[in-house]
This record gives C-alpha cells, structure tokens and sequence, in this order.
C-alpha cells in the first residue's frame, strides 16, 4: 500500500507538472476542502469524505490500510465512509478517479473539538493574559488548528468552498486562534496523549439565532417573517429591505413609548431634552444611563442651505449599539441591528429642505454599551456633489423605555451576528459532516434579553448540529456566562443571571452536555476577561467528564429542602465544600412570591449549606443571582458553585 500511495503522489505531481508546462488548467480537487495537509480525523468511529467528481464517476478512496469505492452523483457530489481507526498517523488520504488523484498528507486520527460563539470565544491568544509567552512556548505539530474565516450569507452556498486551513501548532498558526478552545485542546492533548484538531467558528456579539439552520429555526417557530424576508433579500436585496423595513416600522410603533408620543417628529419639543456626547457609549458618558439598557430617542437639528436641500443626500451615524431607526424631518430613512455596524442610509429625495431640518435616532441598546458609539467626526450628511455637513455635536437625549419593558425586538435577518441562519450558512455549514467528538460553545451575552427563548434556542442548537455533524453522541461544552457589570448592594432581578440559569438547566436536561462556571473569572468592566487559559481548564475537565473518566465538577444543589432549622440546600454526598475569603458562604439569598429577595446568612455543614433565617413565606432560594455578583463558595481543584435558582420542597 505504501509504494502504491507513492507511486499516486508522484502521478499527481506528474500530471499537475505536465497540464501546467502546456498551458492546462489541473483538474479540480476531488475531495472537499476540509481535507487538507495535516487534517485531523476523529478517531473511534467511520470516518465521512466527500468530494466533487464528474457525475457517474467512480472514486477510489484511500486511508491507512483501508481503500473503499463510491460513485458521484448528477450534482458531482460523492460521499464515502472508511472505517473506524484508533488515534495514530500520519497517513496519506487519498481520492482517484480514472483520470484524477489528489493527496493530502500528514493526516492524523484523534479527537476533533468544534469551538464557537461569540467574542470572547473568537478572543485571540495575543489579547490573553500572559499572550507573549504563551505565543512563544506553542509547538506541538500533533495539536492541530483551524480557523473559519468569518462568513455571513442569507443561503448555504450550492458548492463546496475552502473556509480555512488546517496548521499544526506554532507561535505563528496560534497567535489569532480562539485562546479559550486552543488553552482546552492544550489541556486535552496533555491528557488523552492522541492528536488533537480544533477547529474555531465564532463571531463576537453574534446571537444564537444565526448559528441554527434554516430547518431548525422553522422547527422553532416564531420566525417565519424573518425566514420570509430573508428568502427575499436573498433574491433581490431590495424587496428584502422593503418587506423588512415595516416589520421594523411596525415594531416601533406597536411597542416603543417615544414614537407613540411623536419623538420621531419635528413638532415634538426638545428643548429640555439633555445633551448627550456625539460619541461613545451612553454608559460612559451619561451618567443617568450608567446600567442603562433598552430605548434612548437622539435628536439634533441642523440647517441646510436651499442648494443642499436640493440634492440627492446620505446620512451616515458610524455604528449604533445595538438597533436604530432614523428619521428625518419626519420621514423614515432607515433602521439596521448590529452592534458594531456603521449605519449609512439614502435620503429619499424631497425630504431635506432649506433652513431646520430636525434628524431623530431611535436607539435600543439590548445589553453591554449602548448609543451611537462611533467617533463623532464620522457623523455627518452627504450631499451628491461631495460636500457634507457634520452632525458631530448638538445632540439631545431622552429615555423612552427599559428593555424590561419592551418584547424582543426584530433584528435585519441577513446581518452576519445578529440574523438568522447566516452564520450556519456560512461558517457551520461548510464543514459538512465532518468528524467530530463534541463542541464547545462560548455565546450568550447577545441573547440575555430573551433568556426564557434561550430555554429552547439552547438544546434546539444541540440536536441542530448534532444532526449537521452525523453524531447523535456528540459532547456539548457550555461556559456559562462570567460576572459582568455593576455590583448589586441588594438583591436585584438579573437577565445575566437568569441567562446563566437557562444554560445550567439546558445542560442539566442533556446527559452528554457540561458545563464550565465562569462566575469568578470575568471582569466587572470588561466584558472580554483576558483568563482564557482557566476557562480551556474547566472545559476541559468537563470533556474528560463525559468520557467517564472522574473529575472535579462545580457544585450544584442535588436537592432545596425546608426543615425545623432553615433551609438547607444540599449537593452532592461527599463534595468538598469550602468558603474562600470568609467564615462562611456569601451570596444566598431567600425569596419570597413576586421575586421579594433578600440576603441571608448561611452556614457550612458537610456537603449542606444551611440557611437558618428562613421565613414561611419564603419559596425559592438563589446564589450569586446578579449581573456581577460576588461568590465565594467552592468545591475541589478551585471551582466554583454553580449560581442557580431552585424551589423550596
């Protein structure tokens, strides 16, 4: 076999050779682009390649000692299953048709790990704590990389596309790769001692709407004007722009207090309205708006000159966080999502005039940094023949409604991070059904505003790319959310908190899930904490869980019971608990009906937490439920408990 492989490499090379030297183009490549130079293929089960060939042609498939056979398809497209192998390599891979043979080489089998989410898993080794040294320590050729270029389309592409390349590990291929999912594969490689492939596709401040499939989002239901405009755009932009600007329009008017009460019109007076920096985040430099999430109206007049009025015009904002709806003189000039997107819409003509022209922002700010954000000397109008008048300065603000009060909000569905589907169509769906053991998923601060939705939207992206992946058994790796935002002094209603919840009870709900604690990791005013190495730790320890090898685990409640002496919420027999900093735990609070909360004492007793201040009219008990709480209860190796809501029984 393997004077046989040599002898296919040689012709390959050959034939390329000789088609070039006369001015041929070489054949295309027969396997998909996933199968490359120092690919790794996931090991205890068979292993799927597929590939493009001429309809009908028979493909003679190559791996170690193995050879199989299939035959394209009408479409080209071929598929074949080679058997189970154990880790080990390097191998040839090869594919041959009568008149074509590609080769890749140094090919291993090991343990494939799938990585996604939003920022702070795409967050790269070189912005990590100790980046330098970590960049300049990694080598190890058996720790493979791979890294999805970010990709957003409103459709799957109907042919197959390279979307990355496999690297072996050095200080070059690791320096911008996700540092949570290469500080785990690291952790992983030392442990199983197989080779080791990891393959990151994440998009910071995506929500999880777009990384589902279009067949999983209509399972869902609930999207079916979003999948409808987006089907158009995906025909003709323009219809796809027209059908989901009303849908924008009808939202605003159906359920935003400032445009029932005309803040979007000239004839509205703002004169005691208060000014508001032309840039940066109204956290930042508002201080009324410092935890602030939900509506902000922004208004400005500026003057034009009648030859300006005249002129066909665009308005440009920079990027909004993290939705707008622009008016001007009273006439709706656009609306878009995306946090970091720089806003640009056309002036409809007839609709600037000469003297005081009144511009209003509608802007809903979901969570972290809200406003118009973007430096304010990209604020201006453009006029047809160059000239611009700035809208840098002059603005006014008013406070129409907190998220809390608002229903989830439409959000453009072909913009990549914030629509839907588009990040499956473009960065999961390429890889096929490659071969992989199991997914670390890093995302959830983009869906905080709807984490009752996230209840389903979670084990809905599971079963979704289980499915895409062909393995029923694949592990799923959460890492719930880290503490962010301001210190609460007393107990308070959390959407980062109760978004951590959803992730615990989703994961609870799935046998073959885990979930990596993040609580006393992250950073009060950075919602990107630099501890990505600690973070591959505990998700590492959960991968090494699931395989039935025993691990420390963070402390959950196993059950909340009521008793003569308070409530004692118990975890698991034997757990080692310990209260690090204090003489006993902090953070339990005792709720009563309408989510009365208050802080309690607890004490520590055996694998218990007792507390004794219980109430007859108390119902539920909470840890660390707060945006940025601070906790202090633990179990072995340094991890944390779990915050959770439960019941009294």
């Amino acid at each position: 076999m393997r004077s046989f492989l040599l002898s296919a490499v040689a012709a390959t090379v050959l034939a390329v050779g000789a088609a070039q030297a006369q001015g041929q183009t070489p054949a295309a490549p027969l396997l998909d682009p996933m199968f490359q130079d120092h690919a790794v293929l996931q090991r205890g089960r068979p292993i799927a390649v597929w590939g493009q060939a001429a309809p009908g042609a028979v493909v003679s498939v190559g791996l170690s000692q193995t050879q199989v056979q299939a035959t394209a398809g009408a479409d080209g497209v071929w598929r074949a299953t080679l058997p189970t192998l154990s880790a080990g390599g390097p191998y040839v891979l090869t594919a041959q048709t009568s008149g074509a043979t590609q080769t890749v080489s140094d090919v291993m089998v090991g343990d494939v790990w799938l990585c996604s989410g939003q920022s702070n898993m795409e967050f790269a080794v070189r912005q990590a704590t100790n980046a330098d040294s970590e960049i300049a320590s990694a080598n190890d050729p058996n720790l493979r990389l791979f890294l999805v270029g970010r990709s957003s389309l409103p459709a799957p592409a109907s042919t197959s596309r390279a979307v990355g390349q496999w690297r072996p590990t050095n200080p070059e291929s690791v320096r911008d790769f996700s540092a949570a999912c290469y500080f785990m594969g690291r952790d992983l490689r030392r442990s199983e001692n197989v080779p080791v492939g990891l393959i990151a596709a994440s998009w910071g401040g995506s929500i999880i709407e777009d990384w589902l499939s279009r067949d999983a989002v209509t399972k869902l239901g609930g999207h079916e004007q979003a999948l409808e405009a987006l089907d158009a755009y995906a025909r003709d932009p323009a219809q796809g722009d027209a059908i989901w600007r009303q849908v924008t329009q009808a939202w605003w008017a159906a359920n935003d207090p400032g445009t029932k009460q005309g803040w979007n019109l000239p004839r509205t007076q703002d004169a005691d309205w208060a000014p508001i920096a032309g840039e940066g985040f109204w956290e930042t430099t508002v201080p009324g708006l410092a935890t602030f999430d939900g509506i902000v109206w922004l208004r400005k007049a500026v003057e034009l000159t009648a030859a300006q009025a005249r002129q066909a015009a665009r308005i440009e904002l920079g990027p909004v966080d993290d939705a707008d709806v622009v008016w001007i003189n009273g006439t709706y000039v656009g609306g878009q999502q995306g946090w970091d997107t720089p806003r640009t819409y056309v002036v409809p003509a007839g609709t600037l005039k000469a003297g005081r022209n009144l511009i209003a922002v509608g802007v809903l700010d979901t969570n972290g940094g809200g406003g118009a954000w973007g430096p304010a000397a990209n604020k201006r109008l453009v006029f047809a023949d160059g000239s611009s008048v700035s809208l840098s300065a002059g603005w006014r603000h008013r406070v129409a409604a907190p998220l809390g009060d608002l229903p989830n909000p439409p959000r453009t569905p072909w913009i990549g991070g914030s629509g839907t589907t588009t990040l499956y169509n473009g960065m999961i769906a390429p890889l096929g059904a490659y071969g992989v053991k199991g997914m670390a998923w890093y995302q959830g601060e983009s869906n905080v505003g709807d984490y009752v939705g996230y209840r389903r939207l979670l084990p809905a992206l599971f079963a979704d790319w289980r499915r895409q992946f062909q393995n029923p058994e694949m592990r799923m790796l959460v890492v719930q959310l880290a503490n962010f935002g301001p210190a609460a002094g007393q107990p308070t209603n959390s959407f980062w908190a109760a978004l951590r919840e959803s992730q615990r009870t989703v994961v609870n709900a799935d046998p073959l899930a885990g979930l990596a604690v993040a609580i006393d990791i992250g950073d009060r005013y950075d919602i990107h904490p630099t501890n990505k190495l600690e973070v591959g730790r505990r998700l590492a320890l959960e991968a090494r869980r699931l395989d039935g090898t025993a691990q420390p685990v963070s402390p959950q409640p196993v059950s909340v019971e009521r008793r003569p002496d308070g409530v004692h919420v118990r975890y698991a027999a034997g757990v080692t608990l310990a209260a690090h900093g204090f003489n006993r735990p902090i953070g339990f609070e005792l709720c009563g009906a309408g989510d009365t909360c208050r802080f309690v004492d607890a004490t520590l007793a055996g694998d218990e937490v007792v507390l004794g201040s219980a109430q007859p009219t108390d119902v539920k008990v909470r840890l660390c439920w707060a945006d940025s709480p601070v906790c202090n209860l633990y179990g072995p190796a340094g991890l944390p408990a779990v915050p959770f809501e439960a019941l009294i029984r």
